[in-house]
């Protein structure tokens, strides 16, 4: 498993590179072709003996983040963020600014000089600042530049026998999936889309599914859960935002979790919005189901999943694409 190496990469929104060099670099040897679109997308094909349905897989690259915005005279850097995140959770985080990766820290006005009204309220992100060393604006504009990225720093560590914490596990646990399911064999000929930019508007995945107008569309990703979800199974959710998700497609992933023996959970309405949002918006529509690790703390720095969780995911697309010739336009 490649987790904590696609963990450890930094990969804000609409600055997803060195995530997708090592991915290109971990699976061109598995695909029989390999491109990258002109927003960034990589779509990988890997044919097989069956044609139909035409069937992709995916799953986001990006990771939430900062972008510097203004510097100010006593050289702290203001920031606005890049996606979703909890802004209770940026104090005192460590920070990596710009393609320099310049080492910074998240501040905020001390406790002690904080009125009694503002102890009582949470920070907003125009509180906060972040603080990379220098104490002028001519010393700052030297190392950083507005517009720079920010990426948060978070240690992947693993705790207790089964569960791992780690950064940007909402999107990269969907990436590692797909490059483990390139290594398995099937019959089926699949796209495996590798999107960008899905925590600022879902970007990614319109023009993508346009271009391969697949006719079934599988998308991986983290739901950010309670710890109940955690070590109970991959979710399917039926719904999130204002889209339902493919009925047949669900039932057929249920049914096939319960003939192999594997847990999993549904999940009612999903208020994590992913790819899935717009694919099946596509040109005249696309069947689209989504299958979740459950995620714990997703909108902080620091997520937490269950190893056995991601092994269960696993096992069950790799069961579920094998099932899928059998369904057809008749069966909406």
């Amino acid at each position: 498993m490649l987790l904590k190496e696609l963990s450890n990469l930094n990969g804000v929104s609409g600055n997803e590179k060195s995530i997708r060099d090592f991915i290109i670099n971990n699976i061109s040897n598995l695909v029989d072709d390999i491109k990258v679109d002109k927003i960034g997308n990589i779509i990988a094909y890997k044919e097989g003996i069956v044609k139909y349905p035409k069937i992709m897989i995916s799953a986001h690259m990006d990771e939430p983040g900062l972008m510097i915005n203004k510097i100010n005279s006593d050289g702290l850097l203001k920031f606005t963020i890049v996606g979703n995140i909890d802004e209770r959770s940026l104090v005192s985080k460590l920070v990596e600014v710009g393609s320099n990766k310049i080492n910074g820290v998240i501040g905020a006005k001390p406790i002690h000089l904080q009125k009694s009204d503002e102890r009582k309220k949470n920070l907003s992100v125009n509180q906060l600042y972040i603080d990379i060393g220098v104490s002028s604006k001519e010393e700052a504009e030297k190392i950083v530049k507005i517009g720079d990225y920010v990426s948060i720093y978070s240690e992947y560590i693993e705790l207790g026998n089964d569960l791992i914490k780690g950064k940007a596990f909402g999107s990269r646990v969907g990436c590692n999936l797909l490059m483990d399911l390139l290594k398995e064999q099937n019959d089926f000929s699949i796209y495996y889309v590798f999107t960008v930019m899905k925590e600022v508007g879902i970007t990614g995945s319109i023009p993508v599914s346009y271009s391969i107008d697949p006719d079934i569309s599988i998308v991986l990703d983290g739901t950010n859960t309670n710890t109940e979800y955690i070590n109970n199974g991959p979710i399917i959710s039926f719904m999130e935002n204002r889209n339902y998700f493919d009925r047949n497609l669900i039932s057929l992933v249920s049914k096939v979790a319960k003939e192999k023996n594997i847990s999993y959970q549904l999940l009612g309405f999903d208020a994590n919005k992913s790819d899935a949002d717009k694919l099946q918006l596509s040109r005249d529509g696309v069947r689209t189901i989504k299958i979740s690790v459950p995620c714990k703390y997703m909108k902080s720095p620091s997520n937490i999943i269950s190893k056995t969780d991601y092994s269960n995911t696993k096992k069950l697309i790799g069961f579920v694409v094998n099932e899928l010739g059998g369904l057809s336009n008749e069966n909406k």
